[in-house]
């Protein structure tokens, strides 16, 4: 199979800033009839919930939110992270507007961090949504990915490169893409956005032009074959179906993900106007995590905006043995600064110390020496680590239990490869100078077989780096959002 020297994400969360965040945190999802909050653990299941109903009343929300809070609270609970509905300034922690609930006359974050005493990152919702389905649904391992939310009106977010799109501030209002210039008028001003044609609530225009009952549900009008059922189905898809097109040739992402409480539907819906031939494309596919996704993304976004010194980011450079990966860590670690550990350096003395040395007895010495690796991350108080290791020697719950172990907030994965019998070469080369207690050259042809089933881990972003081609650490750095050893 050949592949590319530095090709694109792949695998089973976004881009690196975004990976699960390991260690948990709380969630809170402000809906416009319910809140939600959720205790939320590093793989992404919830531990606790709470719900209360939500209010208009910006004093009556964050009375319930800080009651919320208390109820799922935990003491190894580090963060805190809110989905807002409307128009929120994330890096500034404002929220800037909102409908039913509207919280833009309320320093929000900083009354609910006041009153929780923990630290509060906020989000638009839709966005809160993206960041879990990256990390842990529909997107789960692509760095490049769209979300449109169906229901009232419609929500949106883009990740590119592992990270949010935000323009100045507030990119990423998919529903206001226009499809109809000469369409429906919009609360935002204009006229024709998509929101106005392919939401819940144009939906039940649709509806009403057809001469159908309002109760008419979009799933019965899927069941129907008859022309009225179609084509209030195709009314309310095929603007989304242009919108979505739009977006996949403006940010070719690896997937465009549909949520929200009509998401499914509109997914069905979707599946009877197909794409057009064209130069772009990329996947579609119905949102996975449902109602839980607000939470679980609002949990990350927590964890992601701590201040540097508590955040651990682990470079995972991935790869058999004789698959470059050394090389890569080197030059990685090089250009950075930052610490790298390998399986090798630790165990390396003990086998030397303790030689001769049989295959078992190397096995348990690397065992040793991987959890020695997470031991010393843990007992940092925080920074970016480069660790070199075939991580796929050890059952993935031992990786899930270091990182946690650990205490990992972001992940990368760069996934190192070259063809099965050029790795069995480089291998054959260097069995002479290897410590004792490593395989011979009866382990080639083991190796080799190995190197063709070979995976990466998946538990953040991946990046596949060919290295038998020239090493591009600049594209490398670019992806890891990396500019030198201050970086984190």
């Amino acid at each position: 199979m050949t592949r590319p020297a530095i090709g694109p994400a792949i695998g089973p969360a976004i881009g690196p800033a975004i990976g699960p965040a390991i260690g948990p945190a709380i969630g809170i999802d402000i809906g416009g009839t319910h809140m939600r909050a959720a205790l939320v653990a590093d793989d992404g299941q919830i531990l606790a919930r709470a719900h209360a109903p939500s209010d208009p009343d910006p004093q009556v929300v964050l009375g319930r939110c800080l009651d919320l809070i208390e109820r799922v609270r935990r003491p190894q609970v580090a963060a805190i992270g809110i989905g807002i509905p409307g128009q929120v300034d994330a890096a500034a922690r404002r929220v800037l507007s909102g409908g039913y609930v509207d919280l833009s006359a309320l320093p929000f974050a900083a009354l609910v961090e006041a009153g929780a005493g923990l630290p509060v990152a906020v989000e638009n919702d839709a966005t809160m949504a993206l960041l879990a389905e990256a990390a842990f649904g529909a997107a789960k391992g692509m760095a490049n990915a769209v979300l449109l939310t169906i229901g009232t009106g419609i929500g949106g977010a883009v990740i590119t490169g592992g990270e949010v799109l935000r323009g100045r501030g507030l990119a990423g209002q998919l529903g206001h893409i226009r499809v109809d210039i000469d369409g429906r008028p919009c609360v935002c001003g204009r006229t024709g956005c998509v929101e106005t044609l392919s939401s819940g609530t144009a939906f039940a225009t649709h509806l009403a032009a057809a001469g159908l009952p309002a109760d008419t549900r979009a799933e019965a009008l899927l069941a129907r074959q008859d022309p009225a059922a179609g084509a209030v189905l195709d009314a309310w898809a095929r603007p989304l179906r242009a919108a979505i097109d739009s977006l996949i040739s403006i940010c070719n992402p690896d997937i465009v993900v549909i949520g929200g409480g009509a998401g499914a539907t509109m997914v069905a819906a979707l599946g009877r106007v197909p794409a057009e031939h064209s130069w772009f494309d990329a996947p579609l596919a119905a949102a996975r995590l449902g109602d839980d996704a607000g939470v679980i993304g609002a949990a990350l976004a927590g964890l992601r905006a701590l201040p540097a010194p508590l955040r651990k980011r682990l470079i995972m450079v991935n790869g058999v043995p004789a698959s470059g990966k050394s090389a890569v860590a080197r030059a990685l670690a090089e250009a950075t600064g930052w610490p790298r550990l390998t399986l090798d350096t630790v165990k390396g003395p003990f086998l030397t110390t303790l030689a001769p040395v049989d295959r078992p007895m190397n096995r348990r010495l690397g065992r040793a020496a991987y959890d020695a690796i997470f031991d010393l991350i843990a007992d940092a108080s925080g920074g970016t680590f480069i660790m070199d290791a075939w991580f796929g020697f050890q059952p993935a719950e031992v990786l899930d239990a270091g990182l946690a172990r650990a205490g990992i907030t972001e992940i990368a994965e760069i996934w190192c490869h070259a063809p099965p019998e050029e790795i069995g070469a480089r291998y054959a080369a260097r069995v002479a100078t290897r410590d004792p207690g490593h395989p011979g050259m009866d382990y080639v042809p083991e190796l080799i077989a190995l190197a063709t089933r070979a995976r990466p881990m998946a538990r953040g972003p991946v990046r596949e780096v060919g290295t038998t081609m020239p090493m591009d650490v600049a594209a490398l750095l670019s992806w890891l959002g990396a500019a030198g050893p201050d970086s984190v």
